[in-house]
């Protein structure tokens, strides 16, 4: 099992302690060597990915439906993220045209500009969590939290496949 270090509170680094991870016995949560980028669902073994004590062991179609899950969410992220970036570079293009207008609709163009801003950096944040999640298929590390490296749970990467952190770590993240 690969160890992480933290942060203290005092700026030393300290190795997480060695807990014994809660891991299907018959599913190695160590990396995997990695496979080629654009790999196909056929590549992908179900042994190869970790599962939480008790649950059943991933399953061909299950890795099938989160693979077609995150491929067309990163489709319709970037066909999004090409019209918000056409969006804001008329809103830029048009942001230097004052005349004519009074401050209201000064103040609208401004506001309308700073919310696509907004829904761009949100929209690049989730193509780099689904671009993550395919990387961790690849390399057969999907479903090991990125923190505290104990399995996510297949029942929570079922409902939100983009997730890096086990519940507990993402509790303590939210927290913060």
């Amino acid at each position: 099992m690969a160890r992480t270090t933290h942060t203290s509170p005092a700026g030393a680094q300290t190795a997480a302690p060695a807990k014994k991870a809660p891991v299907n016995k018959s599913v190695p949560a160590k990396k995997a060597t990695t496979v080629n980028k654009t790999s196909s669902a056929s590549q992908i073994t179900p042994d190869r990915l970790v599962v939480l004590d008790g649950e059943k062991a991933w399953t061909k179609s299950e890795i099938d439906e989160v693979l077609t899950d995150l491929r067309e969410h990163r489709e319709r992220l970037v066909a999004t993220l090409g019209e918000s970036e056409q969006e804001i570079a008329d809103l830029m293009r048009d942001a230097g045209d004052g005349a004519g207008q009074d401050q209201a609709d000064l103040g609208a163009t401004s506001f309308e500009r700073d919310y696509e801003l907004t829904v761009l950096a949100n929209e690049r944040e989730m193509l780099t969590q689904v671009e993550r999640a395919l990387s961790h298929i690849d390399e057969g590390t999907y479903g090991v939290c990125d923190t505290c490296a104990n399995p996510i749970g297949k029942n929570r990467l079922m409902a939100f496949p983009r997730a890096t952190l086990c519940i507990s770590c993402k509790q303590r993240e939210e927290r913060r």
